[in-house]
């Protein structure tokens, strides 16, 4: 997403200025061309140097430096995406009325990229109705906002708003913004993801080895690309993907109940999950004491969630399965394509190396209705999610 990519950074001054450092380290680390712009306030808080080392380019904080007289255009002739993190109350009223008094705000008119600002300032300042003003202005501009947080201040340990969003949420914000307008933009997808636990007693459980990563990742992605994401999630020690609505979960009754609920207003289902196929058939209200010896199980059937929504589809949905298998795969695969009247079917072969529960990378083939196989090598599941997003947006034309 960032390999080669020009981003102007415009930092204004701020407390929050820091963080800006790390921001456009990381912008760097993932391969982008980062061009730091300071406004006159930040460089009180932060010099020149340290962007200069993270960024290892020029960096511009005046437009009166000899030999820089156009420097402002040619920085926003190249840039793909310019971000000002963070964006003070000042910075937002003088863009709003499109001052150009200083290197930042004159590159901002001369730019024609995609705009994204993460305001940071006192919680009072940002209540202001000059501030909330001044940002609708800019959002009917065009320009894109993420934050602020709600969290410590500079001047205090109370939790209010005001605090600039981590560079982390920054980034997933700026691919969003990057990524356009796509097939997917502005329907919602639902996913579910990682395994369900069903209770022996208080204290025991029987799960499976799912850690939800290939859920989690397909979430992030289909919301990178401007989709509403609503993941299901079974327990899973996974960080909730920026800007989804994550739901949680524990038991295959309680994900079964959150898909039928998201179904209605879904315009895709990925079935990532693996819920727990069996659940003991009585339930312990006490714990089983390991003095008293050996036990025995009796196990009865989950609900087949997939299966389950078949009379709840309606006719613009775009159902997909997951079939983790051994041997056979992609003809076990394209049994239960037909067997759950599937759209498309991700298939995996878990006796494959690198492929499966609990590991960063997966290999897949993406089996469609209309007999299209599609085979995905071994990579990281951030790429074979983007994989599994190209058929969705393929399949549906």
């Amino acid at each position: 997403m960032w390999r080669g990519r020009q981003v102007v950074l415009g930092v204004t001054g701020g407390i929050a200025a820091y963080k800006s450092v790390h921001l456009a380290r990381e912008l760097t680390v993932r391969g982008a061309k980062v061009d730091v712009v300071l406004s006159h306030g930040a460089t009180r808080f932060i010099g020149v140097p340290t962007f200069e080392a993270v960024t290892r380019r020029p960096v511009h904080s005046s437009l009166w430096e000899p030999g820089t007289a156009l420097d402002h255009i040619t920085v926003a002739d190249r840039a793909d995406i310019v971000i000002v993190a963070p964006a003070t109350a000042s910075f937002i009223a003088r863009a709003s009325i499109g001052m150009a008094d200083d290197f930042l705000q004159a590159m901002l008119l001369a730019s024609s990229s995609p705009v994204l600002i993460a305001p940071a300032m006192n919680d009072e300042m940002f209540a202001n109705p000059a501030t909330t003003t001044n940002l609708e202005r800019l959002r009917d501009r065009g320009w894109h906002v993420v934050g602020p947080d709600t969290g410590p201040l500079a001047e205090g340990d109370s939790i209010r708003p005001g605090r600039m969003s981590e560079p982390e949420e920054i980034i997933a914000h700026g691919e969003r913004v990057l990524a356009g307008k796509g097939p997917l933009q502005g329907l919602t997808v639902l996913v579910t993801a990682g395994p369900t636990r069903e209770s022996i007693d208080p204290v025991r459980v029987v799960t499976n080895r799912s850690s939800g990563k290939m859920g989690y990742r397909l979430a992030e992605a289909a919301w990178r690309r401007g989709a509403d994401v609503v993941l299901v999630s079974g327990p899973s020690s996974e960080k909730a993907p920026v800007g989804v609505s994550l739901v949680r979960v524990e038991t295959t009754a309680e994900m079964t109940d959150a898909v039928r609920r998201h179904l209605p207003s879904s315009d895709v289902l990925i079935m990532a999950a693996a819920p727990a196929d069996y659940r003991p058939a009585t339930t312990r209200t006490s714990k089983l004491p390991r003095s008293e010896g050996g036990f025995s199980l009796a196990f009865e059937s989950t609900d087949d969630i997939l299966l389950g929504t078949l009379p709840e589809r309606h006719p613009n949905l775009t159902t997909v399965g997951f079939a983790l298998e051994t041997g056979n795969a992609i003809d076990k695969g394209r049994a239960k394509l037909e067997r759950k009247q599937l759209d498309l079917i991700v298939i995996n072969d878990a006796s494959e190396p690198g492929v499966g529960f609990d590991v960063d990378t997966n290999s897949v083939n993406i089996l469609d209705v209309r007999g299209v196989l599609t085979h995905v090598s071994l990579r990281d599941k951030r790429d074979v999610a983007d994989a599994v997003l190209d058929a969705i947006e393929q399949y549906r034309g």
